[in-house]
């Protein structure tokens, strides 16, 4: 065990948590991969809000899985057209790719291409919120006008510096500012339209 003194502060670092925080490590590799699969992990990072690095290491953590895809690979499709992409993900989620390719001799790209097939029913999932949101967005911009022509009312009848004029104008902005938020939302799902 190595310890680390500072001014006041004592650290202990054992092999194994030095060998953890190696695991953690950024590292780069290249795959071989569809355009779909390029596009579902890329559209499912920007819908949930997370790097693809993350997504791409719950993905490949996932013993289990690529195990199970492992002895069920018959064969890649070659008809498919596959690019070269790079990544980043953890060194633990790499070795732990390599262990599981080499182990069922199983080719690194298709392991990783059938892992991202498993996130498909989550875009599809996050493509029927993102149709749900562009709905509540159209009627909360209907609600929107119904607020402006009744401040405009507010305004005419009561005068700019009444009590309930104020109010009105308080939620017409409070609503305006929700509308501009959730049109931001759609704004950034507008990828998962055309996956």
């Amino acid at each position: 065990m190595e310890t680390i003194n500072s001014s006041s502060i004592s650290l202990d670092f054992s092999k194994e948590s030095t060998a953890i925080l190696r695991g953690r490590q950024s590292v780069r590799t290249t795959f071989r991969l569809s355009q779909r699969s390029i596009d579902a992990l890329s559209i499912l990072a920007n819908q949930l809000g997370i790097k693809q690095k993350s997504l791409f290491d719950h993905l490949i953590d996932d013993t289990g899985a690529l195990k199970t895809i492992a002895r069920e690979f018959d064969e890649f499709d070659n008809s498919v057209q596959r690019v070269v992409k790079t990544y980043v993900v953890s060194r633990r989620s790499l070795d732990n790719l390599e262990t599981v390719s080499v182990q069922y001799n199983t080719p690194r790209d298709a392991l990783v291409e059938f892992s991202i097939e498993r996130i498909l029913p989550l875009i599809a999932r996050e493509k029927e919120q993102h149709h749900k949101r562009k709905k509540i967005l159209a009627e909360m911009e209907g609600y929107m006008q119904k607020g402006f022509h009744l401040l405009e009312k507010a305004e005419d009848e009561l005068g700019s510096d009444d009590p309930a004029f104020l109010e009105i104008l308080a939620m017409v902005k409070r609503v305006k500012n929700c509308c501009q938020a959730i049109d931001n939302y759609v704004i950034k799902g507008r990828r998962i339209d055309s996956f």
